[in-house]
C-alpha cells in the first residue's frame, strides 16, 4: 500500500528574524517544493502547516509558515522532517515518487528472472540510478533510463529491466 504522506524535506536552519525557514528538499527541486500550500509535521499527517510564502534560493526552499512569525518560533522546527500529501500532487505520466519505487522487486523484462529489490534511488545528474540489492546482499547500480528500464509498476510491486550484459553475473 502506498503511503499517503511522503517525506518532502527537512528544515535545516532559520532565515532572517521573521520566522522564515530554510528547507532542504527531498523532492526533485526546491521549486517543486515551493508549490505546496500545506506541509505536514508527521508521517501520518497531523495538523498541517499552511505555507504563507515560498521561494527557491540556491537549491533550497525558503518557507514562511502561518503562525511562525519570529526567530524564536522558527528555531524548534530546525532539523525536523516535513511531509506532503500525495493527493496534493499531480505527477506527470511516467513519473513516480521515489518512496514508491524503493522496495519493488526487480525482474528481467525478457525472462522474468528476479534480480533483487530496489534499495535506493539517487540522481547523478544525467538521470536516476537505482541501487538494486541482490539476494546475496550485493548492491548493483542500474541506470534508470528508457533503454534499460522496461516497466515501472508500483501498483503491482515490480520494476522490469533490460540489464546490461554482465551486470548481474556472479563475481568470482
Amino acid at each position: 500500500m502506498q503511503k499517503r504522506y511522503l517525506e518532502a524535506g527537512k528544515f535545516v536552519t532559520t532565515h532572517g528574524v521573521m520566522g522564515e525557514l530554510k528547507a532542504y528538499p527531498y523532492c526533485d527541486s526546491a521549486e517543486f517544493l515551493c508549490g505546496f500550500d500545506r506541509l505536514y509535521p508527521a508521517p501520518g499527517g497531523g495538523h498541517p502547516w499552511r505555507v504563507e510564502a515560498a521561494r527557491a534560493h540556491k537549491g533550497m526552499a525558503l518557507l514562511k509558515l502561518e503562525g511562525v512569525d519570529s526567530l524564536d518560533a522558527a528555531r524548534p522546527l530546525v532539523d525536523r522532517l516535513f511531509y506532503i500529501d500525495r493527493e496534493d500532487v499531480d505527477l506527470p505520466e511516467g513519473t513516480w515518487f521515489i518512496q514508491d519505487i524503493i522496495g519493488l522487486r526487480v525482474l528481467d523484462a525478457a525472462t522474468g528472472a528476479e534480480y533483487g529489490t530496489v534499495a535506493d534511488v539517487t540522481n547523478a545528474g544525467a538521470g536516476d540510478i537505482y541501487e538494486i540489492r541482490t539476494p546475496d546482499g550485493r548492491s548493483v547500480l542500474f541506470p534508470a533510463v528508457p533503454e534499460f528500464l522496461a516497466q515501472v509498476s508500483p501498483e503491482q510491486g515490480f520494476v522490469k529491466i533490460r540489464p546490461i550484459g554482465g551486470m548481474f553475473d556472479d563475481a568470482d
